[in-house]
Parts: structure tokens; sequence; C-alpha cells
């Protein structure tokens, strides 16, 4: 039965995680908009949900046989904890110290993702509010 409840709130479940994760690398673009030569990052968010939500290959992740060898996603700070590669954004409009965050295109993205957050804990709340009603009989 816990299964079943599981699977049925999995998808929102692992959508809110995705997002919470997008919100911290968004976050993180803003807070170093200034610092010279840093490249902003994101994710493919529809990418990213179907890997969490597809079956996972057989073979597993690729192991290394050297502590000096490069994992699967390059180098460590190009991956997610839950495996999600960090992609760079691309160049709207170039600045002299090398800095790729475009603050206009942030703030919006930060503002979207927020959005679509809420929008997410919205229907995990009604979910749960179906699924009391089906078990209070009402």
């Amino acid at each position: 039965m816990i299964g079943k409840i599981d699977q049925y709130l999995s998808f929102n479940e692992k959508a809110l995680s995705l997002r919470a994760q997008r919100q911290e690398v968004l976050a993180s673009n803003i807070a170093n908009a200034d610092t010279p030569n840093y490249k902003a990052r994101d994710i493919d968010f529809a990418s990213a949900l179907q890997n969490a939500l597809g079956p996972k290959s057989a073979s597993g992740p690729l192991a290394t046989t050297a502590a000096r060898h490069i994992g699967q996603g390059g180098a460590s700070g190009d991956l997610l904890s839950n495996g999600t590669p960090l992609l760079y954004r691309g160049v709207v409009q170039g600045s002299v110290d090398g800095n790729t965050v475009d603050m206009d295109v942030e703030r919006n993205q930060f503002a979207d993702n927020a959005l679509r957050y809420e929008a997410g804990i919205t229907m995990i709340n009604s979910q749960i509010k179906g699924l009391m009603a089906a078990i209070q009989g009402q």
C-alpha cells in the first residue's frame, strides 16, 4: 500500500527536488554576477526529470581504476548530487571581465523556477487532499 502511495507522489517529489537544486544553481549565478571569469550554469530540467523518472541503465556508473581518473560527468563540479549534469549557459552579451552572468536572464529564470516550484507544491497538496478524501470516504 505504501509503495503505491510512493509511486503516486513520485513524479512531483522528483520534480520538486530538481526545482530546488536548480534554484540553488540560479542563486549561485546571481551571487557571482560580479565575479571575474565566472561562467553562468544551469540544468536542462526536462532531460534531468526524464532521467530521474526513467529506468536506470543496467551498467551503472563508469568505474575508475585510479584516483586521478575523471568520472562520467567530468570534473567534480559538473554534476549535481543526483547525477544531473550542470551545463554552461550560452553567452548573450559578453563582458570585459569574462563573466557570462546576465542578471536579467538569471532573475527571470529564478522567478520562473520559483513559480513552478510553488505550482508543484500546490499539485502535491491536491494529491494528498485527494488521498485523504479517499481514505476518509468523503
